[in-house]
């Protein structure tokens, strides 16, 4: 299908050997903004992403979000005619995404010195549970023991509960997404280095998350403090207000602050002396007592109530919202963040517009997840050259 890319990415060109959440997160991301991206997928069955999830009618609805804005080939690789497409692919890329273990990787000549061989100004991003240097390079990973490693699921729950993992793929989301930053931090590099000679983006599961829980490591080096869970509080705070409370409607509403002066505005709403939490020390000294109040003034009042008194004040609050909540929310709809797209399969469709919006030139969803192999003709015969010979051969012996 002839289509004109929008977005910060257009003349880009990824190929993904990556499938369920990671490494197709990340090739989503530059999708989303403009870059062709080539999901390569086995003859049959694809990716294991499209069986995945919720259904409607039998039809599987993650891979409509996940697989969008992508072409979708299918590609034998265990053949030898099908590594050789997809040498080729790596040849035509900008772009390679992979999450094989490092063996099939050097064994299909995927990693990083084929790739390198096959394509020197290419950038590789490699996804894997524990990174491609350690001693557990070979083994398999998945997001949740990333999650379990990275230390945030060591803070998450109540402290006299269990560890909690958030309730989506957090460890493979954020991944993607760092991925995808790296990706462009290496793309900056090659466009203004005349001698760029390729790069190697090597990321475990593990890494991005705990690199955003910034204090754990510094914490624990210079106090010898490991922190722990502290329910919907934080064990490093701050300011000396969060956590959630429940109204009289039975709707659960965020409470928090981050400076002195947001403290103060509880302080204010709640009636208490303010000379008692005039500084910092007196703020977190007086914290159980603040939390304990502002539970029993919120579980006092109605929901709309609340937020009002908490609008009027300036205590920055917020109902927790559900997906029914954000699909029927001004603000999310005012900002453009929920898109409707047509799907062959399923009528019209919600979903996240591309994110973030870019005003000058935004990205855009064009399509939702592709049936398998439906760009088979228009990525082998047009973008990589292959004779219709050469497609017809690949497609009777199965290899694509």
């Amino acid at each position: 299908m002839a289509f004109e890319q929008r977005g910060q990415l257009r003349g880009l060109k990824v190929v993904e050997f990556a499938h369920v959440v990671a490494g197709p997160l990340a090739g989503s991301l530059l999708a989303d903004q403009g870059a062709d991206v080539v999901h390569v997928e086995p003859p049959g069955t694809g990716d294991a992403a499209r069986a995945m999830g919720p259904t409607r009618d039998g039809v599987p609805l993650w891979f409509k979000v996940a697989g969008r804005n992508k072409r979708s080939v299918t590609l034998d690789l265990h053949d030898p005619d099908g590594r050789r497409v997809a040498h080729r692919l790596v040849a035509w890329a900008d772009v390679v995404i992979v999450t094989l273990r490092a063996s099939r990787l050097r064994a299909w000549e995927l990693d990083w010195e084929a790739v390198h061989r096959l394509n020197p100004r290419a950038v590789l991003l490699q996804i894997s549970g524990f990174g491609a240097t350690s001693s557990l390079a070979d083994a398999p990973g998945f997001g949740k023991v990333g999650e379990a490693r990275s230390g945030v699921v060591h803070l998450t729950g109540f402290a006299d509960g269990p560890p909690v993992h958030t309730g989506f793929s957090h460890g493979d989301a954020v991944t993607g997404l760092m991925g995808a930053y790296a990706v462009l931090a290496a793309l900056h590099r090659r466009s203004d280095d005349p001698g760029f000679d390729g790069e190697w983006i090597d990321l475990a599961l593990f890494e991005p998350l705990f690199r955003l829980v910034e204090w754990q490591v510094i914490a624990h080096d210079q106090l010898g403090v490991t922190p722990g869970r502290s329910g919907n509080q934080l064990a490093v705070a701050p300011a000396a207000v969060i956590n959630t409370y429940r109204s009289r409607d039975g709707d659960w509403i965020t409470v928090t602050s981050a400076t002195l002066r947001s403290v103060l505005n509880v302080v204010r709403l709640l009636g208490l002396p303010e000379d008692e939490f005039a500084t910092t020390a007196h703020q977190l000294a007086g914290r159980e007592r603040l939390d304990e109040e502002l539970r029993a003034w919120v579980a006092g009042r109605g929901t709309e109530e609340c937020l009002r008194a908490f609008a009027q004040a300036e205590v920055v609050a917020s109902r927790i919202f559900s997906a029914a909540d954000i699909a029927a929310d001004p603000v999310y709809a005012e900002r453009g963040d929920i898109v409707t797209i047509d799907d062959p399969d399923l009528g019209p469709v919600r979903m996240q517009a591309a994110l973030p919006h870019f005003r000058r030139e935004p990205g855009q969803v064009w399509r939702t997840g592709p049936a398998l192999g439906q760009d088979n003709d228009l990525v082998y015969r047009e973008w990589l050259g292959l004779t219709g010979e050469d497609v017809e051969d690949l497609e009777k012996r199965g290899v694509i």
